[in-house]
Formats: C-alpha cells, sequence, structure tokens
C-alpha cells in the first residue's frame, strides 16, 4: 500500500510539473506571437507614413510649378517662389533616392521646410486673380491640405504602435523573449529641430 501511495504521489508531481511546463510553454508562444504582431504593426504603421510622404513628395513640386507659371508676381516674390519651387524638386528627389527610414524622416523634413517657405510668403490669392482662377491651384491646395492631416495622423499612429511595441521590449519576461526573437526597440518620430522653420538655402 505504502509503495502505490508513493507513485501516486510521484504521479501527481509529474502532472503537476507538466502542467506548469506546458504553461510556461504557451506563455512563451504568447508573448513570441504578441511581440511579432507589434512588430508588424509598427512596419505597417510607417508604412503609411510613407505613403503620406510620397502623396505629399509628389504635390508639392506641382503646387510650386502651379503658382509660378500662373501669377505675375512682383520679381522679390517670383524669386522666391523659383527658390521654394527648385526646393520642392530637391526635396521629391531626397525621399525618392531614401533608402532608410533615417534618410527617409531627412527627406520629409525638407519638404516641411520648404513647406514653411510657402507659407511664410503669405501669398493672397485674391491679389493674384489669374492664380485664383487657376483650377489646378485650388486643386493641389485642397490635395496638400489634406495629405497634411494624413501625414500628421499616420506619425500618431506610428508613435502609438512603437510605444506599445516598446513597452513589451522592456517589461519582465516579454523583454527576454524579445530579446531571444529579434525584436529590438522602435524609435519614435520625431521631427528634426527647426524643420517647422523655412530653410535659408539658395537653390540652384
Amino acid at each position: 500500500m505504502a509503495k502505490k501511495k508513493n507513485l501516486s504521489t510521484g504521479a501527481i508531481v509529474g502532472i503537476v510539473v507538466a502542467v506548469v511546463v506546458v504553461i510556461i510553454v504557451l506563455s512563451v508562444i504568447g508573448m513570441f506571437n504578441t511581440l511579432q504582431k507589434l512588430d508588424e504593426s509598427v512596419d505597417n504603421a510607417w508604412g503609411q507614413v510613407e505613403t503620406s510622404y510620397q502623396r505629399r513628395a509628389d504635390l508639392i513640386p506641382n503646387l510650386m510649378a502651379t503658382v509660378q507659371g500662373a501669377a505675375d508676381f512682383e520679381q522679390e516674390t517670383q524669386t522666391q517662389v523659383a527658390a521654394l519651387r527648385s526646393g520642392a524638386v530637391a526635396a521629391k528627389q531626397a525621399w525618392d533616392s531614401a533608402t532608410t527610414p533615417e534618410e527617409q524622416v531627412a527627406a520629409a523634413n525638407q519638404m516641411e521646410g520648404v513647406l514653411a517657405g510657402f507659407r511664410s510668403l503669405n501669398i493672397n490669392v485674391e491679389r493674384y486673380p489669374e492664380l485664383k482662377a487657376t483650377q489646378n491651384f485650388e486643386t493641389f491646395q485642397i490635395q496638400l491640405e489634406g495629405t497634411e492631416n494624413r501625414v500628421s495622423v499616420e506619425r500618431k499612429r506610428y508613435n502609438d504602435a512603437v510605444a506599445i511595441l516598446n513597452k513589451k521590449t522592456r517589461v519582465f519576461p516579454s523583454n527576454i523573449i524579445a530579446s531571444m526573437s529579434g525584436i529590438e526597440k522602435k524609435t519614435y518620430f520625431d521631427a528634426q529641430e527647426g524643420a517647422e522653420v523655412a530653410p535659408t538655402v539658395e537653390f540652384t
């Protein structure tokens, strides 16, 4: 009888150990899958930011060309608009050639500098009837405003996704699983300081 009791106790211990192991394994698998999904969510969110940037990169040179070609500005303003148009083309080229997120952010900031310069002109459409009457100008303006809103929204979504993933990579025990699976902390989108200021570079 004593021998049977010992076997029964051993079996119970074995079952308990097996259950604990299964729970641990399932927890590890769950954390791994969660981290993979969060990592994919960050990549997807950045893809949406890229899409918004690409749309803006395509619009800005067209807007600048429309402004420059449709209105007979005074010489000083015409010179500023021409420089901004060249800057817009350069920013688009920088975006198109960017191959890393860092280069993309730099190109995006370059575009924002062009936009800031455009806004600083304080163009009053009422002063230029031929510009006001240009349908392309109005169309580009509306599209650009919509694109700016999209950029802002997608940046926020990206940072939100990064925040969720980064928390998982820092807290125990998911940080261990993240380290073992090669998932690292992501960088928040943060526009470079001074990106909102119009550039002073003279474009050729």
